[in-house]
């Protein structure tokens, strides 16, 4: 049995997700941000870094969106979300996971909570190197996707897709959203076409982006 303590929309958005798209049993226990619950003692016994996701597997609790996914993937190797262990294809696909995780999630995080990242007086200069890096980590996804591949690696469906539509949906509401991009956009229409996708935005009740 998993639980997983979530935020609506933020980075559990895609744990969720994966969970529903598994069909395995889980639990969800709701993180109040606006309450600041996130920063409470309880739940820092889980995560003292004050972050969702987290999720107890077997009541030991992990964290970490993108490693999360890759626990999921590695414990439901039917569900055929992540290359097998050994096979050539992996070797890819860590690479991919690691490029959003690294370039994709603290640029957002800088975009997001600029405060935290710079003072006010060096807020344009903060934001402005976080798009060019979003941008460009976009850019790139278009040129892997610019070949007429169904998914991010490939004819299959893995948590690589999972992270990178989550992260394209975080863009929806800058200069430039990820959906600017023509092969990207073929992408996440295909994508928005999940019915687990879809299923995950109702639970947590977001009615943007996926019409």
């Amino acid at each position: 049995m998993y639980t997983l303590y979530f935020s609506p929309g933020t980075a559990s958005f895609v744990v969720h997700w994966m969970l529903l798209e598994l069909g395995v049993p889980f639990e969800l226990e709701r993180v109040n941000f606006a309450d600041r619950a996130q920063k409470r003692p309880e739940f820092l016994r889980l995560n003292p870094r004050g972050h969702v996701p987290v999720l107890l597997i077997d009541g030991r609790a992990y964290s970490e969106s993108a490693a999360l996914l890759m626990i999921l993937a590695e414990r439901h190797p039917e569900a055929r979300l992540s290359p097998a262990l050994g096979s050539p294809d992996r070797y890819a696909f860590l690479e991919a996971m690691v490029y959003l995780a690294n370039e994709l999630l603290p640029a957002f995080r800088a975009w997001f909570y600029v405060d935290d990242f710079a003072s006010a007086d060096h807020h344009e200069d903060a934001l402005a190197h976080a798009r060019t890096r979003i941008e460009a980590v976009f850019a790139e996804l278009d040129r892997w996707l610019s070949d007429g591949r169904a998914h991010l690696l490939g004819a299959d469906l893995t948590v690589a897709d999972l992270l990178a539509t989550m992260l394209a949906r975080w863009s929806r509401r800058m200069p430039r959203p990820a959906d600017s991009w023509p092969n990207l956009a073929a992408y996440l229409t295909r994508m928005k076409q999940l019915p687990s996708l879809r299923e995950v935005h109702a639970r947590e009740g977001l009615t943007d982006w996926i019409d």
